[in-house]
C-alpha cells in the first residue's frame, strides 16, 4: 500500500473493519455524522485504557453532538470485547489486525 500523508481538507480514507460487540463499521456508512477516530497500539495498557475510559465518559456529549467515536487498534475483536467489558467502555473499538486502516492514516510506524 502506498501511503500519502493526510493533510487538512483531504478526504479521510474509507475502511470497513470488524468491531467489538458484533458486526463491522464502515466509515462511509457514517455520513451525516461527525466521526472522531482515535488510534491506539494495544488494548488494556495504561495510556490506552485511560483514553478509552475518558472517551466513554463523554459518550452522552458525543451523542448529543451527533458524533461517533471509534478507537482503532491492531488487536482482535475478541481482545476488544474483553477490554470493553473489563473497563465498561461504551466507545466502538475496531479491529485492524492487518493494519490497513492504520497504514492508510499514516499512524502505524
Amino acid at each position: 500500500m502506498i501511503m500519502t500523508e493526510l493533510t487538512i481538507g483531504s478526504p479521510a480514507p474509507d475502511f470497513t473493519l470488524p468491531r467489538n460487540g458484533e458486526g463491522t463499521v464502515t466509515l462511509s456508512g457514517l455520513r451525516g455524522k461527525a466521526v472522531v477516530l482515535y488510534f491506539y497500539p494495544k488494548d488494556d495498557t495504561s495510556g490506552c485504557t485511560a483514553e478509552a475510559i475518558d472517551f466513554s465518559a463523554l459518550g452522552a456529549e458525543f451523542e448529543a453532538a451527533n458524533t461517533v467515536v471509534i478507537g482503532i487498534s491492531p488487536d482482535s475483536v475478541k481482545s476488544h470485547d474483553k477490554f470493553a467489558a473489563k473497563h465498561k467502555l461504551s466507545v466502538m473499538l475496531a479491529a485492524d489486525e492487518e493494519r490497513k486502516a492504520l497504514e492508510a492514516y499514516g499512524v502505524w510506524k
